[in-house]
């Protein structure tokens, strides 16, 4: 999956737009803050960041710099500032786009994925058994077949591959999904759309291999 690091000081930002790349598919880590954004940098590998400028703790562009420097992982700045200054800096960088807010979500996606593209870094088909995921197109076949999924299904599998291996609790995956297509969610119709995504997915429902129950804990989607 798409690993991609969100550096934004404006929690109602991190949080709308964490929530958005991840019913598109995307892995998301945020920092709020240059000190924080470099930490995870070290920690972790990404295959691109969006970046905004003005950090409380710091700049946008020393985060870029240190990112160019170190790895060159693709660079997309967010920020308000429309002036001109602020564009070439961040591209003499070496950022790879430049995206002033307001932005609108669909073309945010659109050039991420065509950074994507353009480094060599694109990946959006993921492999479940006999299951195919293909993000970029929100398509899902089993064995060649195409599966109809509801919006709510998708949002629910994709949270699933997001955390491939990790138990995930009731109440997780209940957040990740709760407003998916304006329905109402709760604890009851999660396992009625569990057991939808099982009768779709599974070579048998009753005893699941992609998506498993872990006893008194959650759910896993594999090993």
């Amino acid at each position: 999956m798409i690993k991609l690091l969100i550096v934004e000081d404006d929690p109602v930002i991190v949080r709308t737009l964490s929530d958005f790349l991840e019913n598109e598919g995307f892995a998301c880590s945020t920092a709020n803050g240059q000190k924080r954004a470099l930490e995870l940098f070290e920690e972790n590998e990404y295959d691109i960041v969006l970046l905004d400028i003005a950090l409380d703790d710091g700049s946008g562009f020393v985060v870029c710099n240190t990112i160019k420097r170190k790895r060159n992982t693709p660079v997309i700045f967010l920020t308000a500032s429309g002036d001109e200054h602020s564009t070439v800096t961040g591209l003499e960088l070496g950022a790879d786009d430049y995206i002033a807010k307001p932005f609108r979500p669909r073309e945010l996606v659109s050039r991420i994925r065509a950074v994507l593209r353009r480094t060599g870094r694109s990946r959006s088909v993921f492999e479940l058994g006999g299951v195919c995921v293909d993000t970029e197109k929100a398509s899902v076949t089993k064995n060649g077949e195409e599966v109809n999924l509801s919006a709510l299904e998708y949002r629910l599998l994709l949270t699933f591959i997001n955390n491939r291996g990790r138990t995930m609790t009731r109440a997780q995956l209940l957040e990740h999904i709760w407003d998916a297509a304006g329905d109402f969610v709760n604890d009851n119709t999660l396992t009625v759309y569990i057991k939808r995504l099982r009768d779709k997915l599974e070579d048998d429902p009753q005893n699941p291999k992609l998506i498993k129950t872990i006893r008194n804990m959650g759910y896993r989607l594999g090993e």
